[in-house]
């Protein structure tokens, strides 16, 4: 027996326990199940497990193959359909090769074999599946659904120029990867909560809550954590691109402003993230095109309207430069979490994390967070990156500290070359093949990185330099 088998067992007799019992609902399907039944954001019965249907749901690339040897299997030749040509005898294969850990990733198997294991409980096998409003197959359903976004909707391909929406199963960051402060933890824990309860919220009037100004350098991690809560909460990520404010679509903007707050709140509950809010303020008190204020001014209008109560829209706002913010913008948010940059310890937990898959020999840690001061989580694994692959030229996959060491002096030698202003061309000559940084932002630079100290309730805070 090869867990090949067992895997393509337990997919078909998902799909019978399923289509017979109608208490179960999509929700209960494990993901990678779901994404075989999918058909224009809807699951409907009776499921029908194919020979494609197990190879997307398993990963087995031949998976009549697999079974064929079984005496209870069997399979149409046209249609592709998996069958069991005795169903009791398929149940007391699968019961015999499996237990109670391996079905709590199955929600519908934990449901049918419940009295079978006293330490299996179908309603927090349930809790912990991710849910069906999280796959990519619903959000994309639910748009077209909502805008009839296609080739020839002009006003629904503008308003996808101004977000970017990822399910959580396509956020590779988890909170895990990521080095927070205790205040950056504190919010995190009451945003759960909060999202938890939020029934009772609502019950006790409490609705201003769910609104989240992240304020930090570029690299400090703003992005990296407020994706990682995506995908850690099962939310899908809805991220706005505030600067396509001055896109082709101007004379649309603010309409498909509004369009994004409504995509939101279609797929809530979500998180709602809107980087470069500065570029807000810049354009309230600028002679920007009365297109763009008008846009701006349904922006901050939105941002009233939606919450986390009633919405279950988490909405989180990011500047790398909050000395350029407005009261007008300030008084959006409910909270404001501070990230600068990562201090010694800080910056010694990020560099563990990084190299937590690498072979260093003479590893020292305090070492070389005592010459990285003033590195943001980007900077050090650019670091690391840029000793990668300069051991890689010598044909070598182990590393040494003198490998992390040079990288750290020739970053800091690019960083200040990058700095130079540009004085007769000598400066471009010297930084052949463009920005030495790798042009890395805050949102995918930061990979296993984040850093920040303080979080303050004050909008008089002290900023940090941006980098």
């Amino acid at each position: 027996m090869t867990d090949h088998e067992r895997r393509v067992v337990e997919f078909v007799l998902t799909a019978a326990v399923y289509t017979e019992r109608d208490e179960l609902d999509p929700d209960d399907l494990p993901p990678a199940h779901r994404r075989a039944f999918w058909d224009d954001g809807v699951i409907e019965r009776p499921l029908t497990p194919t020979i494609d249907g197990a190879r997307i749901a398993t990963d087995v690339e031949r998976p009549w193959d697999a079974v064929s040897g079984l005496m209870f299997t069997d399979r149409d030749e046209f249609s592709g359909e998996l069958k069991f040509t005795d169903r009791s005898m398929a149940e007391e294969w699968f019961q015999k090769r499996t237990d109670a850990q391996a079905l709590r990733t199955n929600p519908v198997m934990a449901f049918y074999f419940e009295d079978d294991y006293p330490d299996l409980d179908y309603e927090q096998v349930r809790a912990e599946n991710r849910p069906a409003r999280a796959d990519r197959a619903f959000i994309d359903a639910r748009l077209e659904e909502a805008f009839d976004i296609g080739e020839e909707d002009e006003d629904g391909d503008a308003m996808l120029d101004l977000v970017e929406i990822r399910a959580p199963e396509e956020v590779e960051m988890t909170l895990d990867d990521l080095v927070l402060t205790r205040d950056q933890e504190d919010e995190i824990g009451k945003l759960v909560k909060a999202i938890e309860h939020r029934q009772y919220l609502a019950e006790i009037g409490l609705r201003e809550i769910g609104k989240l100004l992240f304020v930090g350098p570029p690299g400090t991690g703003k992005t990296s954590v407020a994706r990682a809560l995506a995908h850690d909460l099962d939310l899908p990520f809805v991220e706005v691109k505030l600067s396509m404010i001055t896109s082709q679509y101007l004379g649309e903007t603010a309409k498909n402003v509004e369009k994004t707050f409504e995509a939101a709140k279609r797929l809530a509950p979500c998180i709602l993230f809107m980087d470069e809010f500065d570029f807000v303020a810049k354009t309230r008190s600028s002679d920007e095109h009365a297109a763009i204020k008008r846009a701006v001014n349904t922006l901050l209008k939105s941002i009233d309207e939606v919450s986390l109560i009633q919405d279950e829209v988490l909405l989180i706002g990011a500047t790398n430069h909050p000395d350029q913010l407005d009261a007008a913008a300030w008084r959006r948010f409910d909270e404001i979490v501070n990230f600068p940059k990562p201090d010694h310890s800080m910056r010694g937990d990020i560099l563990r994390i990084v190299t937590r898959e690498m072979t260093i020999d003479g590893f020292d840690v305090d070492e070389l967070a005592d010459i990285t001061e003033g590195l943001t989580g980007s900077d050090l694994r650019l670091v690391l990156r840029e000793a990668v692959l300069e051991a890689l030229m010598e044909e070598r996959t182990t590393l040494t500290q003198q490998d992390l060491v040079d990288a750290v002096a020739d970053f800091e030698e690019r960083d200040n070359l990058k700095n130079l202003d540009m004085m007769d061309g000598d400066a471009d000559a010297l930084v052949a093949g463009g920005d030495p940084s790798g042009g890395s932002d805050d949102s995918e630079a930061a990979g296993a990185t984040d850093g920040g100290h303080d979080h303050s309730h004050d909008h008089d805070h002290d900023h940090a330099d941006d980098d």
